[in-house]
């Protein structure tokens, strides 16, 4: 790339690395990436909350500098232009995009009314938090959806579908409240979500066969899919053919973005798999997967594909988010965007259910062993990155940046006990799926992201002392500035986001649950009254999984009266038991 070269996002490149936005501002360039993670998306949703927020705070008082001719807060461009996601991150990325044109009403301590009225005055919360009602599990058994000889899936999931529509359709004669992106967002807004996509895409590797000059096609499948869409006020074609121009004020292509977000959050067989119909130029085009495509284009017209969820196959794409930023960034060098004094840019993670170090396997050749480590293991392959492994395993890690969750409790002895990743969120236990049965699980998880946002970013989110002078964007962005006012308590480093407390801040999420206390642990009276439920939803799936003659039907639904629903919602309610009690979730 070169001086003055146009990019995408409305800036210019100009000497060695340093971007600027038009106004000549010093520009860093922030790719969020979002991982899947069923309801602990209300962790997610907390952490983008107060990130939207932090970064209005600071516009404010950069705005309060200029006009005022003072440089009392750092000045540099912290610009957001890409977010990708899989399932509940994904869904999330688009949230985030209806949460910017709509507004939204910053929460900042959980309300007094959190467990029995809903806020719809913030998107992210009204989403993740209040859903369609307290616990969502009595509609997830409900067996409405479930018609003879079809059975979509383990659960009902026509909430999804209420929630999906009420977030991307705008109020009735409200859209002139619809805003425009904030400045810390570029014009064109690049939003993706992974899928898995059933059909595939197909391709063939050609082999000399018998006979002279014989080509013997030897056919495969690519299942990864991404749906990409670019946020616009006016929902108008961008510069890349590949991004699906989106208005979700102005309903262009919200449709295609709401069947998006339910597809990558469909959780296999657990919730409904989700058609997606795209215009098949957006699939020819698609900027993440043009291999594929350049080779075997898709015919014209309607594209239409059966999807799964998106995590299945890609469940952090932090790689796609860097492809994308290495285009807007005007750098793909890892030896630079690797090194603090070099980068104007970096991927910024949010994983509720961050990855540990994995213990030796049971090597127990039973059928069930092996058929659970099976999937496990073609799970993790399809999600590896094998491209990207010396890139990712840098320990420079300038490139990469990752907010999981954490918290603190009293150990009795007058100390703390940490939790870290999965173990510390309540939506964490039952694989994630917790969150749906409860109201309270979601609200301390939306808060505690908030609070450890506000954590990562004044302490961890930061750039070494020497890197702030030796880095044009943050030498500028620093110079003249008080700098001890924004100083790391960890370390000699220095915000990328500086962070601004109010009296008492930061404070560690203190709501009062029914328990009376700071962990929502509930009595097991809560979920044991789901046994009917659950007993009639397995009886629903077992008698309708087939059409069946009159005969066999009756005599399944006297085998799974007597036996099959009691056995099997025994085992599910031992489980759900199992789980709560591991997390310290039930008494």
């Amino acid at each position: 790339m070169t001086s003055g070269t146009t990019m995408t996002s409305g800036t210019t490149m100009t000497s060695g690395t340093t971007m600027t936005s038009s106004s000549g501002q010093p520009t860093f360039y922030l790719g969020l990436c979002m991982a899947g993670a069923v309801s602990a998306g209300a962790y997610t949703a907390g952490v983008m909350d107060y990130l939207l927020e932090a970064l209005e705070e600071w516009e404010k008082r950069k705005q309060e500098d200029k006009t005022n001719n003072t440089r009392t807060v750092p000045s540099h461009r912290v610009e957001m232009p890409v977010i990708g996601g899989a399932s509940a991150g994904g869904m999330t990325g688009i949230i985030t995009g209806a949460a910017l044109q709509q507004g939204s009403v910053h929460l900042q301590q959980a309300p007094s009314d959190a467990l029995t009225k809903d806020h719809p005055e913030n998107v992210l919360y009204h989403t993740w938090v209040d859903l369609t009602g307290p616990d969502m599990f009595p509609k997830m058994l409900d067996s409405s959806d479930v018609v003879p000889g079809q059975v979509v899936s383990a659960l009902n999931s026509t909430f999804i579908d209420d929630i999906a529509s009420r977030v991307l359709t705008p109020p009735a004669g409200n859209q002139t409240q619809w805003r425009s992106l904030p400045a810390y967002f570029p014009p064109r807004l690049k939003i993706f979500t992974t899928l898995s996509n059933l059909q595939g895409f197909l391709y063939d590797v050609n082999f000399k066969s018998t006979g002279a000059g014989q080509r013997r096609p030897y056919y495969m499948q690519i299942h990864n899919d991404y749906a990409c869409f670019e946020l616009t006020d006016e929902g108008k074609a961008g510069p890349d053919a590949g991004w699906i121009p989106l208005s979700i004020s102005k309903q262009v292509n919200a449709d295609t973005a709401r069947d998006a977000a339910m597809a990558t959050g469909a959780f296999p067989v657990g919730l409904k798999s989700r058609g997606l119909t795209r215009d098949a130029a957006f699939v020819n085009g698609n900027p993440l997967q043009t291999d594929c495509a350049r080779l075997e284009p898709t015919v014209g017209g309607p594209y239409g594909s059966l999807n799964v969820d998106g995590g299945m196959i890609n469940n952090e794409p932090f790689d796609k988010v860097r492809e994308v930023l290495n285009t807007i960034s005007g750098v793909d060098d890892p030896k630079v965007y690797q090194d603090y004094k070099q980068f104007n840019s970096t991927v910024l993670m949010i994983a509720p259910f961050p990855s540990s170090k994995p213990g030796t396997i049971l090597k127990d050749q039973g059928l069930f062993n092996v058929i659970g480590l099976t999937l496990s293991s073609m799970m993790s392959q399809m999600r590896s990155k094998p491209a990207h492994l010396v890139d990712a395993m840098d320990d420079n890690c300038a490139g990469q940046y990752l907010i999981a969750p954490s918290r603190r409790v009293p150990d009795g002895k007058g100390g703390e006990e940490n939790f870290q990743g999965e173990r510390a969120i309540a939506c964490g236990a039952l694989g994630g799926f917790s969150g749906f049965m409860n109201k309270e699980f979601r609200v301390h998880d939306y808060f505690l992201g908030r609070y450890n946002c506000q954590i990562f970013l004044r302490d961890y989110f930061t750039i070494p002392a020497d890197a702030v002078d030796a880095n044009p964007i943050f030498r500028e962005g620093y110079r003249g500035v008080d700098r001890s006012l924004f100083k790391s308590t960890v370390d000699d480093s220095y915000p990328i986001i500086p962070v601004f407390f109010k009296a008492g801040e930061p404070a560690f999420p203190t709501f009062q649950f029914k328990s009376g206390t700071s962990w929502p642990v509930q009595d097991w009276s809560v979920f044991s009254r789901f046994d009917g439920p659950i007993r009639d939803r397995i009886q629903a799936v077992l008698l309708n999984t087939k059409k069946l003659s009159a005969r066999n039907r009756i005599l399944l639904w006297a085998g799974s009266k007597l036996l099959l629903r009691r056995l099997l919602a025994g085992a599910v309610l031992d489980r759900i038991k199992q789980d709560l009690s591991t997390w310290g979730l039930v008494k």
